[in-house]
């Protein structure tokens, strides 16, 4: 009896039956076809990972000079309101400066005046002046002692 998997040398195959070496070269080209399919899935995954990194320098870059173009104008700004605070702090400094001499002028010439005024009044009664002088030097003893 004849095994039906195995086919001698001199027979032909049965119909339907391919013989082990077409099998084997058939499981040869399958597998070199999924190794090319497989090469070229790396080659394309490669290929969009390259591009995907250049992208994430290029946005990242993009980010950086934003990012320092908006700290430039930032810093520009601050410098910019810094100094105007400046001019508007010393501006209001030399108009209280003018304000606060011209208050002590006229608070002089007042005292002056008075100064004046109160001499030229002794000067005019000098015995109401001394009269005047210790009832007052009398009351401030007497608030004094209490």
């Amino acid at each position: 009896m004849s095994n039906s998997f195995s086919t001698p040398d001199n027979l032909e195959p049965e119909a339907g039956f391919t013989p082990a070496s077409a099998i084997a070269q058939a499981a040869n080209d399958l597998r070199n076809a999924a190794g090319e399919k497989a090469r070229e899935l790396v080659h394309t995954a490669e290929d969009k990972a390259a591009a995907l990194k250049e992208r994430a320098v290029e946005s990242a870059q993009y980010f950086r000079e934003t990012a320092a173009e908006r700290a430039t104008q930032f810093k520009a700004a601050a410098t910019e309101k810094a100094s105007a605070f400046k001019h508007a702090a010393a501006d209001k400094a030399e108009h209280f400066r003018e304000t606060a001499n011209e208050q002590w002028q006229d608070t002089r010439v007042r005292a002056k005046e008075l100064h004046v005024t109160a001499e030229d009044y002794i000067r005019q009664n000098p015995t109401k002046s001394v009269l005047g002088a210790l009832g007052v030097g009398f009351l401030i003893g007497l608030i004094v002692r209490r």
